[in-house]
C-alpha cells in the first residue's frame, strides 16, 4: 500500500464522484486508475467496452495486468471487452 499525492481540486473531483458512485475515496480513484490504465493499453475501446471488461476480468478471477498485456494469452478477455 502506498500514498497518492493529488491535488486539492482532484481530490474534490474524487470526493463528490465517490458520494454519488456510493464509493470510498479510495475505491473510486482506484476505479479511475484502472480504467486509465486500460484506456492506455486498448486505446481503441471506449468506455462501455473497458468497464465490460473489468467485469470479465472479475468474473475470471480478477484484473490480471500480465495477461492483459499478453495480447496472445488473452484473446477472448479482450474480444469479450471490444463487443458492443
Amino acid at each position: 500500500m502506498g500514498i497518492v499525492k493529488i491535488s486539492d481540486d482532484l481530490h474534490e473531483k474524487l470526493r463528490v464522484a465517490s458520494n454519488a458512485l456510493s464509493r470510498s475515496i479510495n475505491a473510486q480513484a482506484e476505479h479511475w486508475m484502472r480504467i486509465g490504465m486500460l484506456a492506455e493499453l486498448f486505446p481503441d475501446l471506449d468506455h462501455r467496452a473497458l468497464s465490460r471488461m473489468l467485469v470479465r476480468a472479475e468474473l475470471a478471477g480478477g484484473l490480471d495486468l500480465a495477461q492483459l498485456c499478453d495480447v496472445e494469452q488473452s484473446p477472448a478477455l479482450l474480444a469479450a471487452g471490444g463487443q458492443q
